[in-house]
């Protein structure tokens, strides 16, 4: 089943590229497809047995067995809510790319491919597996931002491929070096076994195999200072490839940082943990004071992920303090973080799509008054910006408090300090939403139209788990828990 929810969308691409024959029939296809695989997820993540730890729906299959390389996709409570995260932000994508006309055809496809490599490497245990997957997904972000992008978009493209194959080049090594420590009969590249092992005598250093995961994490996150390909990326991509790129991409660097950098060396983490309680400090404030410097629109919410991914950096340093009482709480609140970032900032990059298609600028001094002619988009923007800054009853509120309650009792200052970036956050989202949508109407909105149903249904989409997740936190919180626990008893 695994393999059938991996390979769908990629099926999907295939049958775009060969069967349709205009682009009407593309973007069908293109939405049979993203939706059958949310139907998926959706029974998979009811299928979880969430009182059982360790890796279910398992599939194994030798693929070099004279290197120990295997086929091995399995899932757990880590993994779960992305792989539902992903095939929510697919249906999303896929529906607010509804005009897109240019090489339809190529588009669709491409995005089907895109979540493939995403979904590929959340279930992936072993790690050239997921290295494949991680780097398949670097083609069809390059060519949908350098084609279909705007602005400087063939250098937006190359910056972004040129950051994350730097970061790779660290993976890879990292994994060549972990996989030769070991003598020939025992390597392997399985998560699972080398999960329960000593890497504390690797053919390098454990720290600099554990830098190396780091390195190439941070990157994808993205941790300051390897942060500025994303604003640039960001701002020239079509918006189904910001929402993807904010909704699942960074939280592929977040998960590897949980199931790699923490699950495979909790020594190595606990000594790095106030290196990384500092980071998330300097990423939380900095992206905040950076976003209050913006005038586009598009820009400001890349640089609010820049500050909002901080806390997900926050709940990993939790782990610095052995036996800490808390430390399980701060690792599911960087967990929460990622589900919840994903459909709150997917949403914000829907909606101002939606706003730029209209209004034809994202520049904020030149918007106003829109509220009036686009209440349901205003609407939407409204709720996603309380959301963003954590409003309770969201799920945004759920994961900051987490991450907050599990940090205090390790690291006080930066917890404190990380709190103040919430203040800015209702600042900025609240003075963006008053210049954005409020104030006196102006003449030149009167033409313009509010959402289709079709963009009702991608908000709706987005929407709907960012309050259910708020209103019920336990649907995701007990899977988490069930995925982290075999991690936190390690520390």
């Amino acid at each position: 089943m695994l393999s059938v929810v991996v390979f769908l969308p990629a099926a999907g691409a295939l049958l775009v590229a060969l069967a349709a024959r205009s682009a009407g029939a593309a973007r069908l296809i293109a939405l049979a497809a993203v939706l059958a695989e949310l139907g998926l997820t959706i029974a998979l993540f009811a299928m979880f047995d969430r009182g059982a730890e360790g890796y279910q729906f398992v599939e194994r299959a030798e693929w070099v067995p004279a290197l120990g390389m295997q086929y091995l996709l399995g899932m757990d409570g880590v993994s779960a809510p992305l792989v539902l995260l992903n095939g929510i932000l697919g249906v999303a994508a896929v529906l607010v790319s509804w005009r897109v006309e240019t090489r339809a055809r190529a588009y669709f496809a491409w995005l089907l491919i895109l979540q493939t490599a995403v979904m590929g490497v959340f279930l992936s245990l072993d790690l050239v597996l997921f290295f494949i997957f991680w780097e398949v997904e670097l083609a069809p972000m390059y060519f949908l931002i350098s084609i279909w992008g705007t602005g400087r978009r063939e250098y937006s493209a190359m910056k972004f491929l040129i950051y994350t194959f730097l970061g790779s080049a660290f993976m890879f090594a990292a994994i060549i070096a972990l996989y030769l420590s070991f003598p020939g009969a025992e390597r392997t590249f399985d998560m699972t076994v080398l999960a329960e092992r000593d890497l504390t005598g690797l053919l390098l250093p454990a720290g600099l195999v554990f830098s190396g995961f780091l390195v190439a994490f941070a990157v994808k996150l993205p941790i300051f200072p390897l942060h500025t390909w994303l604003p640039d990326a960001h701002t020239d991509a079509p918006t189904a490839v910001s929402v993807m790129l904010a909704g699942v991409l960074l939280k592929m660097g977040g998960y590897g940082l949980i199931r790699i950098n923490a699950g495979l060396f909790p020594d190595e983490l606990r000594a790095a943990a106030p290196l990384l309680a500092a980071l998330a400090v300097v990423n939380v404030l900095y992206g905040a004071f950076i976003v209050m410097r913006q005038s586009d629109l598009k820009r400001l919410v890349a640089y609010s992920s820049v500050s909002h991914m901080g806390f997900v950096v926050l709940g990993l340093s939790s782990l610095g303090a052995t036996g800490a009482s808390l430390t399980g709480v701060g690792l599911s609140g960087a967990a929460m973080q990622l589900f919840t970032h994903g459909v709150i900032t997917g949403l914000l990059f829907v909606v101002v799509g939606l706003i730029y298609e209209r209004a034809h600028t994202r520049h904020i001094p030149d918007l106003g008054g829109l509220m009036g002619r686009m209440p349901l988009i205003g609407a939407a923007f409204v709720l996603a910006g309380l959301a963003s800054l954590g409003l309770p009853s969201t799920g945004g509120f759920v994961a900051e408090l987490l991450v907050f309650l599990g940090t205090f009792s390790v690291y006080p200052w930066a917890t404190g300090l990380a709190a103040f970036g919430v203040v800015l956050a209702a600042g900025y989202i609240l003075w963006t939403a008053q210049r954005t949508l409020f104030g006196p109407q102006r003449p030149r909105w009167d033409a313009i139209e509010d959402a289709t149903l079709v963009d009702v249904g991608a908000m709706a989409v987005l929407l709907v788990p960012i309050f259910v997740v708020g209103l019920y936190p336990r649907l995701l919180t007990d899977v988490f828990e069930a995925g982290l626990g075999p991690i936190t008893a390690r520390f």
